[in-house]
């Protein structure tokens, strides 16, 4: 069971709707369907469970009024406040002291707070921001309060795996195993942190003006297939760096991949790469494995007729352990299966080379073999003639004219 919610419960959210006139749940039933459809070009499958905050108040309002009953929370001006002194464990999760906390972050200074470092657990508001009814007034919850009750809801008060970037283990996965573990759940056994983003050895960001999304990239023509390649190539703890080399070269790989496939059902995967997975999610070292398995298989057929009955050298293991990360399917393969009419090309070459050595004149042959490079296909010619397929980059946009 897979949950993955949505904060639909915004200060912005709130603002835009108010500037726009939309309500909320036209901005994010709009913000929700283009991500998922970005994440179906990446080839991330669907949670069983994609909640919204907003599906889930009374839950919230729920777990504040237990939190005030424990005394581990209290109500001051309308708002619900965690008292993190109260919490013996507060700090722990991220190595911080409550006085290093202070010191080394911007809290909402308020003087109805107890503490600088308590954290809201539910917000009063006014006539024109969205709220609800609860026993402290019309108001909404803080965004912390929203995933522990959806946890609970959904996953039950223990659950295995909770994930996120690690910029949010201060204070916000800090804060939900305060509140969770105050009510009595156990909350998350583990929990696994990604790195961030960088782009050519930069963090990404806007003020350097290379920020940019996977929606931007495929607009920009780069597969799916290539961008969820390049991520998988470095470890998740790592800072993955995203650069035109690297997507480059995923391309490369890929392409070489699907080329060689003859349509062979996949088996099992390799226990290699199965096992890089199990150590701790080691993408990178499951393709490193995946490059190997390939390297085995074209040996292996090329040696004659029995290359597919060693079972690490099939085509069928290999393709059973790219499916497994996600690569190789045939819903992620449009930008290998380009239309191309290559004997077309191949007959209007061979004319103009029969012309060209008639005249002693090799212009427009030239030519027509420069446009074929530019637009990413591979020419290979030799006396018995010319051999004319794709590369990896081809576009037929650019031979738009050419024949």
């Amino acid at each position: 069971t897979y949950v993955r919610n949505f904060t639909d419960v915004d200060d912005k959210i709130n603002a835009r709707a108010a500037e726009t006139g939309q309500s909320i749940r036209e901005i994010t039933d709009g913000t929700i369907g283009l991500y998922l459809s970005d994440m179906d070009a990446v080839g991330a499958m669907h949670p069983t469970h994609m909640p919204r905050a907003t599906e889930y108040i009374q839950s919230m309002v729920d777990m504040s009024a237990d939190l005030i009953e424990k005394g581990f929370a209290y109500e001051a001006e309308g708002h619900v406040l965690f008292a993190v002194e109260s919490y013996d464990d507060y700090g722990k999760f991220s190595g911080r002291s409550i006085d290093d906390m202070i010191a080394g972050s911007r809290v909402e200074v308020a003087p109805y707070k107890r503490n600088p470092m308590d954290f809201v657990l539910w917000k009063p508001s006014d006539a024109d921001t969205p709220g609800w009814d609860s026993p402290w007034g019309k108001g909404r919850p803080g965004w912390h309060i929203e995933c522990s009750a959806m946890a609970n809801e959904l996953l039950g008060e223990s659950f295995d795996i909770h994930g996120g970037g690690n910029d949010l283990m201060f204070p916000h996965h800090e804060n939900e195993i305060a509140q969770s573990k105050c009510v009595g759940h156990d909350f998350a056994n583990i929990w696994m942190h990604n790195e961030m983003l960088q782009v050519e050895g930069k963090k990404m960001s806007k003020s350097l003006g290379n920020f940019f999304t996977v929606r931007d990239l495929l607009d920009q023509g780069v597969p799916g297939e290539v961008i969820r390649f390049v991520m998988l190539s470095t470890h998740y703890r790592k800072p993955m760096d995203w650069t035109a080399e690297k997507a480059s070269h995923a391309k490369s790989e890929l392409y070489k991949w699907r080329e060689n496939l003859t349509g062979v059902a996949p088996s099992e995967p390799c226990k290699d790469v199965v096992s890089a997975l199990k150590s701790d999610l080691n993408t990178p070292k499951a393709i490193s494995q995946l490059q190997v398995l390939f390297l085995r298989w074209m040996q292996a057929r090329s040696v004659g007729e029995n290359f597919d009955k060693t079972e690490e050298e099939s085509e069928a293991v290999f393709l059973a352990s790219a499916q497994l990360l996600g690569l190789l399917h045939s819903d992620m393969g449009d930008w290998f299966n380009v239309e191309f009419d290559v004997w077309e090309y191949v007959d209007k070459f061979n004319a103009l080379r029969d012309e060209a050595m008639d005249a002693k004149d090799f212009t427009k042959l030239d030519a027509l073999k420069a446009a074929l490079t530019n637009a990413g296909a591979v020419v290979k010619m030799s006396k018995s003639g010319v051999e004319i397929s794709q590369g990896p980059d081809f576009d037929p946009v650019k031979l738009a004219g050419i024949l």
